[in-house]
């Protein structure tokens, strides 16, 4: 098993930054794609963006491309989503994901991420 834990949410005004963390513990996450994933109020959680267990791939929704980067740290287990530009749209709940079946091809569908974390709340003031 995986345990995911996120945090570094808050509130924040339009055209602020956001550094969300995201610690693995239990099984390694080392060779897996992780990803970020959202839910705002009423609608589907969506992915964000991905990286590969090297680092060498990345992958980002067209919203939050340009804005947003991702980053990892195996030694730490830690995955990171550095947020900045940020708009009233990016309201929502941040999940952090392990794709531990693949290495390298990131996935933007859900289904594909076996372990989750709990969310943390970003909340962007207009």
């Amino acid at each position: 098993q995986v345990q995911l834990v996120e945090s570094g949410g808050g509130l924040v005004q339009a055209g602020g930054s956001l550094r969300l963390s995201c610690v693995a513990s239990g099984r390694t996450v080392r060779t897996s794609v992780m990803g970020w994933f959202r839910q705002a109020p009423g609608k589907e959680r969506e992915f964000v963006a991905g990286i590969s267990w090297n680092g060498n791939n990345e992958y980002f929704a067209d919203s939050v491309k340009g804005r947003f980067t991702i980053s990892r740290d195996n030694a730490k287990n830690t995955v990171a989503l550095q947020m900045s530009g940020l708009k009233p749209e990016d309201t929502a709940v941040y999940y952090c994901a392990a794709d531990h079946f693949r290495m390298h091809d990131i996935r933007t569908m859900k289904k594909d991420y076996y372990f989750w974390g709990q969310g943390t709340q970003v909340t962007v003031s207009s």
